[in-house]
């Protein structure tokens, strides 16, 4: 059976536990207020998937830690707090294995930056750098309208699109980050449409 396409990306079979299981959704935040909406993202798919949640730290300053739901939430400082030996298997590897989706929201423009750039210099690009490609990885930008219409934005999407990585565009008056309620849905339409009876997202 051919494998179904998500604009120029073929998606390659997701292998699933044994059992069928919730998806296993990998939220991650970068520096834009935007990332305030973290929490209710996690709410959001946390109804129906498994959640995790990765923090840049330049996005902690829009976070509200009392109100954050209860979910498992790594920053810059748990890249490698637990590793102590070459034997052991650093946190952005271990996030690869555990996920099915990606999906980074808000992406602000200095991510953007560093990822088109081929730069990794937090957990957050680590993961991005670490991801296999197979499987899907959804971006959410989020910025100041010029800085959405400079050239070197577009030029920066433009590669990242090239990547295979599938774009949520930004709201189109202001540059905001798009609404929760679509993120959620686009996310959860292309789960839908690629789950297979035997419990395998493809």
């Amino acid at each position: 059976m051919a494998c179904p396409k998500l604009g120029n990306v073929i998606w390659e079979p997701i292998q699933a536990d044994a059992a069928l299981r919730k998806p296993r959704i990998l939220l991650g935040a970068s520096g834009s207020v935007a990332a305030m909406k973290l929490s209710q993202l996690c709410r959001s798919f946390s109804d129906w998937a498994e959640v995790r949640a990765v923090a840049t730290g330049a996005s902690l300053r829009f976070i509200d830690k009392a109100s954050f739901p209860n979910v498992i939430a790594y920053t810059d400082g748990d890249e490698f707090s637990r590793w102590n030996t070459t034997d052991d298997s650093v946190l952005p590897v271990k996030l690869r294995h555990w996920a099915d989706i990606m999906v980074i929201a808000p992406l602000s423009a200095n991510t953007l930056g560093k990822i088109a750039g081929g730069l990794c210099d937090n957990l957050l690009t680590h993961i991005v750098y670490a991801w296999d490609d197979s499987k899907p990885l959804f971006v959410a930008p989020a910025m100041n309208t010029l800085m959405w219409d400079n050239p070197l934005t577009q030029q920066h999407i433009k590669a990242i699109e090239e990547l295979g990585f599938s774009l949520i565009l930004p709201i189109t008056r202001n540059g905001a980050m798009a609404e929760v309620s679509l993120i959620y849905s686009t996310v959860r339409t292309f789960v839908h449409s690629h789950v297979q009876p035997a419990g395998r997202v493809v």
